[in-house]
């Protein structure tokens, strides 16, 4: 006599088993979706994404970008996945020179320079998970760009799924035939830009490109005068200069919500936090020192019959990764474990760091899971 079948699994207990999947490796998600039609109405369900987001923390890094793109055969310019999921590739670029600006909360910010007299938004804020785009103008005044930012707007978001809310853009620069620093904001709520706010630095000092920092309710860009940083809180819509450890770092938020620096003397990589105390006073604190050499393959001096360059080329927010650039090769490097990966990826000088939960609620999974 054959043996009955086994009970089925409780939605709740199957819930729990899949609330574990690692966010790291999006595609275990996917192929459970399409183990059964209870399964999928249990991962398109919003109450799940929602306890699946809190439940890991931090969105992993999904891909990386180069800082310029232009049309690369028939993929087309795109976010290089760091998992086993496709690239993401980039809105229709029609030939232009795109150039990702920034990546932060589930978005990418590509500044778009358009060639034979064609006109458009000059800016494009893309969400890759959903597919959404929003183009931007370039604002009225005369602002030479240098550094921009991309942020979620939504008040009291934990930034764990900030698809289809609010976003500012941040962009930092000097204005047309002036030295001062001034920064100006858009925001998708008005689909307007402020009115430039000015630091009149007398410096003849530029904002730096590269990614700012974003901690608490300000946004850090380093400068090309004596190692220093501006500040711009767009709460009180002011710019301010603070100093940094060394002239060559790279600024990164820190795990307890502090501003980080990087930078790197010989072969030995330097990460400080900037403290400050009750009576508003801060100061530079190392928090690790992690000699290359001795964890990278292949740059040891022992090894090698030169001089190894080493270069801080990125971070991921949230994660505690930080991107060196080698002579042979780029590497990612895990702060807390010193666990170091190369990354096998066409990817130059600068790298941008994409980083979002990507789950079968978002898209054509949960059109399917509607209809049964």
């Amino acid at each position: 006599m054959a043996s009955p079948p086994p009970p089925e699994l409780m939605d709740e207990l199957v819930g729990e088993i899949l609330l574990r999947l690692p966010p790291v490796e999006p595609e275990h998600l996917f192929r459970a979706a399409l183990v059964c039609k209870p399964w999928l109405r249990i991962l398109c369900d919003p109450a799940f994404g929602r306890r699946y987001r809190a439940f890991h923390g931090a969105p992993p890094l999904l891909g990386l970008l180069p800082e310029i793109v232009v049309d690369q055969g028939d993929r087309g310019p795109r976010i290089f996945s760091n998992t086993s999921i496709p690239d993401f590739r980039l809105p229709g670029s029609d030939g232009c020179l795109m150039s990702p600006l920034d990546c932060r909360h589930g978005l990418v910010l590509i500044y778009i320079d358009y060639m034979l007299g064609d006109e458009g938004d000059n800016y494009l804020v893309w969400d890759p998970i959903t597919g959404d785009k929003h183009g931007l103008p370039a604002p009225d005044s005369p602002l030479l760009i240098d550094s921009a930012a991309v942020l979620c707007a939504a008040d009291y978001c934990d930034h764990l799924d900030c698809h289809g809310g609010p976003f500012r853009v941040v962009l930092m620069g000097t204005l047309d035939f002036e030295d001062n620093i001034v920064a100006s904001v858009y925001s998708s709520e008005t689909g307007v830009w402020s009115a430039p706010v000015a630091f009149d630095n007398a410096y003849e000092a530029s904002v730096l490109p590269g990614r700012g920092a974003l901690v608490g309710d300000a946004i850090y860009f380093t400068i090309c005068w004596k190692g220093n940083a501006i500040k711009y809180e767009w709460g009180q819509n002011f710019l301010s200069m603070i100093n940094l450890p060394s002239p060559a770092t790279t600024l990164m938020a820190m795990d307890d919500g502090s501003l980080g620096s990087a930078y790197i003397e010989g072969s030995s990589l330097y990460i400080l936090s900037r403290k400050v105390n009750s009576e508003g006073a801060a100061e530079w604190v190392q928090f690790k020192v992690i000699e290359l050499e001795t964890i990278i393959p292949g740059t040891s001096s022992d090894q090698k019959p030169f001089v190894v360059g080493f270069a801080v080329v990125g971070f991921a927010e949230g994660v505690g990764v930080i991107f060196i650039r080698t002579d042979v090769g780029l590497f990612t490097i895990e702060l807390k474990s010193e666990r170091v990966r190369k990354v096998n990826k066409p990817l130059d000088d600068s790298v941008l760091s994409y980083m979002s939960f990507y789950t079968p609620d978002r898209g054509r999974l949960l059109s399917l899971a509607r209809t049964h």
